[in-house]
């Protein structure tokens, strides 16, 4: 999820050409809770900064949201991951990537870290 609709297109893009299905998209925390219910996907990329909304919140609902096992929130933001390591930290988010860092490697690492 972002509030970037830029950003959004040239990551699903980005990931998709990595062989990453991109299975929905998402401008708001509502809207995010909503794409949630009807695709359940296996993770869910969530933007730090929503503008008036912010990541960290959607990220504690679809943890709450999940039948059984919530699904795996990966924070990202082109902020730096100092500039919010202690909400980062005590976050329901399994980890944090750089918007520079994103593409379906960079994911597949921190999935596998998670299961391990």
């Amino acid at each position: 999820m972002d509030d970037s609709d830029h950003f959004k297109e040239a990551a699903r893009l980005l990931l998709e050409a990595d062989g990453v299905a991109v299975v929905g998209v998402a401008s708001t925390i509502a809207e995010a809770l909503g794409r949630f219910g009807e695709l359940r996907p296996d993770v869910v990329l969530v933007d730090i900064d929503l503008g008036e909304e912010n990541g960290f919140d959607l990220a504690r609902r679809l943890h709450d949201a999940g039948d059984g096992e919530p699904p795996p929130v990966i924070l990202i933001s082109t902020y730096d991951e100092q500039d919010f390591a202690e909400l980062i930290a005590t976050s329901t988010a399994v980890a944090f990537l750089s918007k520079p860092r994103l593409s379906g490697r960079a994911i597949d690492e921190i999935l596998r870290g998670v299961d391990a």
